[in-house]
């Protein structure tokens, strides 16, 4: 199968079609096939898993209908389109093929009854070649046409190309034993039809068990609701599809109804249950100023939203996007699954021709036993469940996930992620709550607090750091006006500066006014600043030592410390104070019982307010005043030192440490580009209880994986071996072999579905 060699450009779009009849590699090879030989296709990807064909043309050259006629050509229907996908659940029961199974199954059935039930009426109805023909064998014939009609025919067109598959496969096995019952005189009509209907059985048999693995995604995209209702500037509501709301509509949402699309809320009060798209189980309260995202339930008010995405654009077609683009990026297990089964089907034919043309020889068998042995050895030469045994599996556990608000970006990730054995967290916003507040504002050197609320207002008001925005919330609060700002510079790591009033100032870490020489040892209180002098045998008697008494206590009780002032004073001291994320220690307590060997925090904060957060929750150890590009350095210290590394943080200050790491994790993602694109996993809600639930689901996804790997190939050698025995009737084959052991691996993928936070 082909990838997508050539992104689209200029000329060039991208369609992805619903071809749900395409669930395994020998069928994505048809419909490879099939787009190869059609002009315009660029580049294309098939999606058996998931039942989808990505195709890449050039709209000069070929057209949507080109594209689908080509598949359908090959064999396929194609049920939906980009513009127009398939979320309903075909019955697969009631579809073409199963009806001609069911009349196949109804003659082989009949055949049974004239030949082992009612011989009397066997009688001979013909001659053909020399062979008498009886009724069984003619009923048999019937279910062989009935029954194999669709496998002959999509046999034919491997044949054609050239391609050894299963289809292919089974033609060669029934037209076999056909052939064989006239080059020997001894009737092999009901192999024929056996391995007719039965594979036909079969068939429908995965068929149904891949429809049960794709339910989850198709819930997934049955979220997006159908409908929108846009309330036009003159106050008129209209009734509109979903997807045609634009970017700036303003959509009425009523209680019970899904919000059409990610927006902004501007006018009401109400709770959302946000679970389909961030897994998060309690209903979240939303007013004027709060974002929604598309495929949520508005609980209980009325909410007007301003639209912020357009159709195609939001959060949860994003995440259905990725999901069905996850399977493309194969785990190890795959292509060692892909590169054995290329030389497994050869191996197993050639031991097919050898028992056919041997075993007469060595084992004293007929001829026509030695026949049947060879077409039974046949059918268990392509190696469908063994394929299947890891996408499926793979598929299963990453819609699964995105149910439960974790995105994972391909399977990859999910393997990587059960053989992490450090998890490194950021502090702020991922084992903290991010709900940063001014707990102390202190002055010094003759200023008060509103002094320095005012001085820190204008310093911060420019920077996008958490710390800024509590500050600049404090002094609103208080009621504190900005001086006038200019040439405002982000010192990395260490605060900002200013030129306030056409004086420069800064604030942030006490090192970065130690840089400038401010002596922070000998500092004046102000008399309402509430300090006490901490220097008694200083010559001023409001003398403080900030380092080695006051920073530290605010530091010891987990708050942030903000120096401001200017490169020869201080102005005062200002302690930020966050919470502690509810859940963040029973989240380390459960991922160090699954198995984690390894748990640490890494922190831009100092090392005492650090290691008070870190004791807090429980991690092994604190790597304090990281900028940046040290969070990385540490990261790939860690994997050095233990291993594979997961690194969870909010995405886009973590940025480098997350890109460093084995995996990693994104919290809080949901309607966030940066962080759904660029994690290799999201945890759309800001739950970090999910965590050990990712850890545990992608542990059971390896052991699964290994059980259906193991136990299809098992079962398929140990048939094969006892095939030319005779311990091994063609039925058996085709029951166990291929249409039991499909059902077994993927039910046994499914169960990865029952997993939850």
């Amino acid at each position: 199968m082909s990838s997508r060699d050539h992104p689209p450009g200029d000329g060039l779009v991208e369609l992805r079609l619903d071809v749900p009849g395409m669930d395994c590699s020998s069928c994505a090879g048809s419909v490879a096939d099939a787009l190869d030989a059609t002009a315009g296709v660029t580049a294309h990807e098939e999606q058996p898993t998931t039942g989808s064909v990505v195709v890449t043309l050039d709209e000069s050259t070929a057209t949507t209908p080109d594209v689908v006629a080509a598949v359908e050509a090959a064999g396929y229907d194609v049920t939906g389109t980009d513009g127009d996908r398939d979320t309903s659940r075909a019955d697969v029961w009631t579809s073409p093929r199963a009806l001609q199974t069911a009349v196949g199954g109804v003659f082989l059935l009949a055949g049974l009854a004239l030949r082992f039930f009612v011989g009397d009426a066997n009688v001979v109805l013909g001659v053909v070649a020399g062979t008498s023909l009886h009724a069984a064998d003619v009923a048999f014939l019937v279910a062989v046409a009935a029954g194999g009609f669709k496998t002959l025919r999509n046999g034919a067109r491997s044949a054609r190309d050239r391609r050894m598959d299963i289809d292919f496969l089974m033609s060669i096995a029934i037209l076999g034993a056909l052939t064989a019952s006239f080059a020997f005189g001894k009737p092999l009509y009901f192999e024929a039809a056996t391995l007719a209907v039965l594979f036909s059985i079969a068939e429908l048999l995965e068929g149904y068990a891949m429809d049960r693995a794709r339910q989850s995604l198709r819930e997934l995209m049955a979220l997006s609701p159908d409908e929108a209702t846009i309330i036009d500037p003159d106050g008129t509501e209209t009734t509109v599809p979903a997807d045609t709301v634009s970017i700036g509509d303003r959509v009425a949402v009523r209680p019970g109804e899904k919000i059409p699309a990610d927006g902004v809320v501007v006018d009401g009060d109400s709770a959302v249950d946000q679970s389909p798209v961030t897994g998060e189980s309690v209903p979240e309260s939303k007013q004027p100023g709060d974002e929604v995202y598309a495929g949520t339930v508005n609980e209980t008010g009325y909410l007007e939203v301003e639209v912020t995405a357009a159709p195609g654009d939001d959060t949860l077609s994003r995440i259905v996007e990725l999901v069905e683009d996850a399977q493309s990026n194969q785990t190890d297990r795959e292509q060692f699954v892909e590169r054995f089964a290329a030389k497994y089907t050869p191996a197993v034919v050639a031991l097919a021709v050898l028992t056919t043309l041997g075993s007469p020889f060595v084992l004293g068998v007929s001829w026509p036993t030695a026949v049947v042995h060879g077409l039974t050895l046949l059918v268990l030469a392509c190696p469908c469940a063994f394929v299947i045994s890891t996408p499926v599996s793979v598929v299963s556990a990453i819609t699964s996930a995105a149910n439960h608000g974790v995105l994972v970006k391909g399977g990859t990730h999910l393997e990587a992620m059960a053989d992490v054995d450090v998890v490194a967290f950021d502090k702020t916003g991922t084992l903290t709550a991010g709900d940063l507040a001014v707990t102390d504002v202190r002055g010094l050197n003759g200023h008060r607090e509103r002094d320095v609320l005012a001085c820190a207002r204008g310093l911060e008001a420019r920077s996008e750091h958490p710390i800024a925005d509590a500050i600049v919330d404090a002094a609103d609060e208080a009621g504190v006006d900005a001086p006038s700002v200019t040439d405002f510079d982000s010192v990395t790591g260490q605060g900002v500066r200013a030129t306030l009033d056409g004086q420069p100032h800064f604030a942030g870490k006490p090192a970065l006014f130690e840089e400038h020489g401010v002596d922070l040892s000998h500092v004046h209180a102000t008399t309402d600043g509430g300090l006490r002098a901490a220097q008694p045998d200083c010559e001023h008697a409001d003398c403080l030592d900030l380092r080695a008494d006051t920073i530290p206590d605010l530091q010891a009780a987990g708050k942030t410390v903000v120096l401001v002032g200017t490169a020869d004073a201080l102005l005062g001291v200002i302690a930020v104070g966050d919470t502690v994320r509810a859940g963040a220690a029973d989240t380390v307590s459960r991922l160090r019982e699954h198995g984690v060997a390894r748990t640490v925090m890494l922190t831009g904060d100092n090392e005492r307010t650090a290691r008070a957060v870190g004791d807090e929750v429980g991690v092994d150890a604190v790597y304090a005043d990281c900028l940046p590009a040290e969070k990385a350095s540490v990261v790939a210290d860690l994997q050095d030192e233990h291993g594979d590394v997961a690194m969870v943080g909010d995405g886009i200050n973590d940025a480098p440490a997350l890109a460093a790491a084995t995996v990693g994790i994104a919290m809080g993602a949901a309607g966030t580009d940066t962080a759904i694109e660029t994690a290799d996993v999201a945890l759309l809600g800001d739950a970090i209880t999910t965590l050990p639930y990712l850890y545990e689901l992608a542990g059971d996804t390896n052991t699964v994986i290994r059980q259906n790997i193991w136990a299809s190939l098992g079962l398929k050698a140990a048939l094969a071996v006892g095939v030319p025995f005779g311990l091994v009737p063609i039925w058996l084959a085709v029951l166990a072999g291929d249409a039991g052991m499909t059902l077994g691996v993927t039910g046994n993928a499914l169960r990865l579905g029952r997993i939850s936070p």
